[in-house]
């Protein structure tokens, strides 16, 4: 996308506050309107006052100087003022357009895609923005016409040196062009490395028991200071392309300025020009300088927001996930049929679906075991259409999945995992979550007592409304279970996976979580994935996967039976448990 075209996106998320940024730029146009007018009152005031001696009419100029002064200060407030309200409200739209694009991407993104990455996209790069965004263009406006109005008064009194002072223009030109590149690719490298800045922080944070009991403090802290010194490399090498610009600029400047001063000299010499012309034009000139830098200054902020907003664009350009289904399903009866199911990762070349069919009756328990890698998780992860088959259908009630509204495909699917995910809320709150916020504190209540989540809740300083800290901290690993499988009771969903949702557990912990699961198992159709043999005995059917395909189906009994590789797998476990 080109400078351009990305500046005409971003001001897209301006046009909504076009009102309030119009009276910015009328308050910047009319600043740069009075830019010229303290240059004109020097020349009556020198001429009359002080040349010719005449004090009937020159005590005016003080006075409108003052005036002047005044009202530049009420011009300067109001645009600033606006511009950032602008600015700000351009921030939080995209803040708040970028999440809702987070949330809406597939599964695969996440896979593919680092934390601190998108962190730092939201967090730093909108920021970044703002400035390309309405800052420069405010600057860009009163800068511009300031120039414009103190040239005219230039030209108005002495053509000639105005026309040597615009030598400059080409020379500002080619030296803006030449830093502009450097300075949009550093700022986006600077991106890059406050995501990497942001990845090792979020998982230094998230993972600090890991960190302390391997003793990786002091290799995390080289990770760190690793990312954090290529954001100051990044920073430095856009700082040298940017300090640069302007003291080339002003040097030029200089150069033009000292050679005006030497012709106005010889003119006044010749009379060709007034004490207070001279004066009058000189600190036009001088004034020039000052828009002039913000306006070579400019350029840094407008490459970085560029930059930035190259990386926001990127994001929000992304595909979300999905959703072509047409047909809606109200509530499943529960019957899923896998038919001749292939899936292969976009980053892998073996495929962890090789051909699976397989039929589940609706109200059925069947689980699914075999070594890792087999595909256990992913075949679950194929009924929410977190990913999609390769080839294959898979049928829920007799309709393909792909053609299903998506958000009535998942309202028919819980889940519970060993990896429980909880929300620094409240416990009712994390019960009722999502699409079930609106459900009342007696359908919570008895949630949770199904979970038997109450006997610990009604301990806790505040109940149902005291806050459980980031991911559930605060509580053990069966009460993070159950107030997972109270969450699962409360969407009351037909269709229910349970991945490994006792495999951490202590024995007292499993025996609370295993009745709770039971209850929840009631009347639905349930896929089991499972380690420990002992919890899936009982299972209507067991298959085994191995390499991406069913090596196996049967009760326990009659695979035992089969002396195949469940029985091994159980064989091997029975005695690892026994000694």
């Amino acid at each position: 996308m080109s400078s351009r075209e990305l500046y005409l996106r971003l001001l897209r998320n301006v046009l909504p506050y076009w009102r309030t940024f119009a009276l910015s730029i009328f308050a910047m146009v009319a600043l740069a309107a009075t830019e010229p007018l303290f240059p004109a009152m020097l020349k009556p005031l020198l001429d009359k006052g002080f040349v010719n001696k005449s004090i009937e009419t020159t005590w005016l100029v003080p006075v409108a100087l003052v005036g002047l002064f005044l009202l530049r200060g009420i011009l300067t407030y109001a645009g600033t003022y606006a511009i950032a309200w602008v600015g700000n409200k351009v921030v939080m739209d995209l803040r708040d357009q970028m999440f809702r694009k987070i949330v809406s991407l597939p599964t695969p993104y996440y896979d593919n895609t680092t934390t601190g990455s998108l962190i730092g996209k939201i967090i730093y790069d909108v920021g970044q923005v703002t400035s390309a965004a309405t800052s420069a263009i405010t600057v860009l406006i009163r800068d511009s016409l300031a120039i414009v109005g103190l040239m005219g008064w230039m030209f108005y009194l002495n053509w000639r040196l105005t026309l040597i002072s615009l030598t400059i223009a080409p020379i500002v030109t080619l030296v803006v062009k030449a830093f502009s590149q450097r300075i949009r690719t550093m700022s986006r490298e600077n991106q890059r490395s406050i995501g990497d800045i942001t990845q090792v922080l979020e998982e230094t944070i998230s993972c600090n028991k890991v960190v302390k009991i391997f003793g990786g403090q002091e290799y995390e802290a080289a990770r760190f200071s690793d990312a954090n010194n290529q954001s100051r490399r990044f920073n430095m090498k856009q700082t040298i392309a940017a300090s640069a610009t302007v003291p080339i600029v002003q040097f030029f400047a200089a150069i033009a300025l000292a050679v005006i001063i030497y012709i106005a000299i010889v003119q006044s010499a010749a009379d060709q020009t007034t004490v207070g012309g001279f004066v009058s034009f000189v600190t036009a000139m001088l004034m020039l300088l000052t828009p002039l830098k913000r306006l070579t200054g400019v350029n840094e902020s407008m490459q970085r927001g560029l930059a930035a907003a190259e990386s926001v664009f990127e994001l929000m350009d992304e595909t979300a996930e999905p959703d072509n289904g047409t047909l809606a399903l109200p509530r499943a009866s529960g019957r899923i049929e896998f038919q001749d199911v292939h899936l292969t990762y976009s980053s892998g070349n073996r495929p962890a679906l090789d051909g699976v069919s397989l039929a589940i009756a609706p109200g059925e328990t069947v689980a699914l075991v075999g070594p890792s890698g087999g595909g256990k998780t992913s075949l679950v992860n194929l009924i929410p259409r977190f990913y999609h088959p390769t080839s294959g259908q898979i049928l829920i009630d007799g309709h393909d999945m792909a053609q299903l509204k998506l958000a009535d495909l998942r309202a028919n699917v819980a889940l519970v995992s060993q990896d429980v995910t909880l929300f620094n809320d409240t416990v009712a709150a994390n019960i009722a979550y999502g699409t079930m916020r609106h459900a009342g504190e007696s359908e919570i209540i008895a949630a949770a007592e199904a979970a038997h989540a109450m006997e610990f809740i009604r301990n806790m300083p505040q109940g149902m409304q005291t806050l459980i800290g980031e991911n559930g901290v605060r509580l053990s690993g069966g009460q993070r279970q159950r107030l997972a499988i109270a969450r699962a009771i409360l969407k009351n969903a037909p269709i229910l996976i349970l991945d490994e949702a006792t495999a951490s557990l202590d024995t007292q912990s499993e025996r609370h979580v295993q009745a709770a699961l039971e209850t929840l198992m009631q009347g639905r159709t349930t896929i089991v994935i499972a380690h420990r043999l002992s919890t899936i005995e009982n299972a209507d059917r067991i298959v085994v996967l191995q390499h991406g395909r069913v090596a196996e189906i049967g009760t326990h009994q009659a695979l035992l039976e089969k002396n195949g590789i469940y029985a091994n797998l159980y064989r091997i476990q029975f005695s690892d448990e026994s000694h």
